[in-house]
């Protein structure tokens, strides 16, 4: 018999590999992966417009050069673009994403007040890629227009868009990545700073304090599976130590997919007026776009907050690689930057000195670009201006689609998934109003119990070990789940996402864990 033991340190993702070579060692079985969190869904109409708005920009382009050969272009005119503009969408108006163009640019120009040539020329050259993203932290209409969706998605409007700062990154990684490396390179954290993170959570986010150039000492904030996976009091006043320098979640959590309630809001906002002022919070906010009402912490700490947001799961884009941090401009990261002692200040003076006379005026946000590309490189910094197109037009998707037709399918079809495999499995969904339903964490010992009760319960997690079972499961069913201690739950269970598989395919997953679950009882009752 196989000794599972062997993969005990193993990453979850790295777990994921040998888990699906089990899964699919056997002949005649489909091999059901719900491990992964790439969604099998995503937002066509933004797609079929970024198409069509490129054959208009290779239009525009070739009229530079008409008078010579044919497919070379120069660079796009903005000079009657709009006029322009209007007659293509008027001679293609049957072609699926053109009435959503010009739904964009009569949003654009009516409801956030841009001009229209402007917007359509940044589009054109963006879309074209014919000039470095200038600037590099974000071109300017398009920072404009994703900061509109950040502030309605993540902050409910409660703050003016205009007093939010965002750089366009590669992705949600990438914009930790740079946070991290920002942090350290302006010693706003130090090796053995102490970094608080509230668990469970992906777990590369447990892993990048620990690595040699951080070396920082985590403090686990544990949310409570009995309670609804929220924050206790308890739990949350651990923030109150001064010797912790950042605050680091995921909202909502990765994987139990639940979002802060109200009152973790309100004692986190409490902790950081009354006893934290100094305290930064960094938050992952990539599914609160499938959440009720959602609110970011940014939303009640903005001036404390840096807020990273992804593309890649709401608009089913994980290969777009689409990603911004934001910050407010008003922000405690620029304010430790002014009070760091001088030494500090004549190295970071030497570090960033050739971007600009006076590094002191250097804003955080623009040192994570500057850094981004190891200083030297600034000018060439930037997200591909492409990859920014089209998140412009994933933002104006969202912000046109007032009665959120799209999201409420997208909800529709995650917690139709989440029915059907708990139908299956015989036990009951958890009603829990914070719920995002992204992800479902199996609980063995839980799931035991509520089938067969509390002796059949304790000999399930006595006689296997939660990563046992997963290989088990893997083995006898050829269905694929994370292990959630992997992402530092406190009990054995497993992490299956709701976003990557049909939902017959769910159904199945219930039947097989069902079948194997009560194999195992008829085992137990034999003694």
């Amino acid at each position: 018999m196989t000794d599972y033991s062997s993969f005990a340190k193993l990453s979850p993702f790295e777990l994921k590999d040998e888990l699906i070579k089990l899964a699919s060692a056997k002949e005649n079985r489909t091999m059901l992966n719900a491990g992964r969190g790439n969604p099998n869904f995503m937002a066509t109409l933004p797609r079929r417009a970024f198409f069509r708005l490129g054959l208009f920009a290779a239009a525009e382009s070739e009229l530079s050069y008409s008078y010579m050969q044919k497919w070379i272009g120069g660079l796009p005119n903005i000079e009657g673009i709009e006029a322009r503009f209007e007659r293509y969408t008027t001679e293609n108006r049957d072609q699926a994403g053109v009435a959503f163009l010009q739904r964009a640019l009569s949003y654009v120009r009516d409801q956030l007040g841009l001009s229209g040539s402007q917007f359509l020329h940044e589009m054109v050259e963006g879309i074209l890629g014919c000039n470095y993203p200038v600037p590099p932290r974000m071109l300017k209409i398009s920072e404009q227009i994703v900061r509109q969706y950040i502030v309605r998605e993540m902050i409910g409007g409660s703050l003016s868009a205009g007093n939010v700062d965002v750089f366009a990154v590669e992705g949600g990684t990438a914009a930790m990545t740079y946070i991290f490396n920002t942090l350290k390179q302006n010693s706003i954290v130090k090796k053995g700073d102490k970094v608080a993170i509230g668990m469970p959570v992906f777990t590369p986010y447990i892993e990048i304090p620990e690595l040699d150039e951080y070396g920082l000492k985590e403090v686990a904030i544990n949310a409570d599976p009995a309670q609804g996976w929220q924050y206790s009091d308890e739990e949350l006043e651990k923030l109150k130590d001064p010797d912790i320098k950042v605050f680091f979640c995921i909202n909502p959590s990765n994987p139990p997919s639940v979002k802060l309630d109200n009152r973790s809001l309100e004692k986190i906002a409490d902790i950081v007026k009354n006893h934290r002022p100094d305290l930064i919070i960094l938050t992952d906010d990539v599914y609160g776009t499938f959440a009720d009402d959602f609110r970011s912490l940014f939303a009640i700490c903005p001036n404390n907050t840096i807020l990273v947001y992804s593309f890649s799961k709401y608009f089913g884009a994980t290969g777009w690689r689409l990603g911004v941090v934001a910050t407010h401009q008003d922000n405690i990261l620029d304010a430790k930057l002014r009070e760091l002692p001088s030494a500090t200040k004549t190295a970071l003076d030497r570090r960033y000195g050739s971007l600009l006379p006076d590094v002191s005026t250097l804003k955080f946000i623009d040192r994570l670009v500057a850094d981004s590309r190891t200083v030297a490189l600034n000018h060439t910094a930037g997200l591909s201006t492409p990859q920014q197109v089209q998140m412009v037009l994933f933002s104006l998707f969202a912000l046109i689609d007032e009665n959120d037709v799209y999201k409420s399918t997208l909800k529709k079809v995650i917690r139709n998934r989440e029915a059907a495999l708990y139908r299956e499995l015989g036990v009951a969904v958890t009603d829990n109003p914070n719920s995002v339903d992204y992800y479902t964490l199996l609980d063995m010992e839980d799931i035991a119990l509520k089938l067969y009760g509390a002796d059949f319960a304790k000999w399930l997690k006595a006689k296997f070990s939660g990563n046992e079972l997963l290989f088990r499961i893997a083995d006898e069913t050829g269905i694929v789940l994370l292990p959630g201690r992997g992402f530092g739950t406190q009990q054995p269970a497993g992490r299956a996402s709701l976003a990557n598989l049909n939902e017959y395919e769910y159904a199945a997953i219930g039947r097989s864990l069902r079948k194997m679950a009560d194999e195992y009882y008829e085992t137990f009752k034999k003694g």
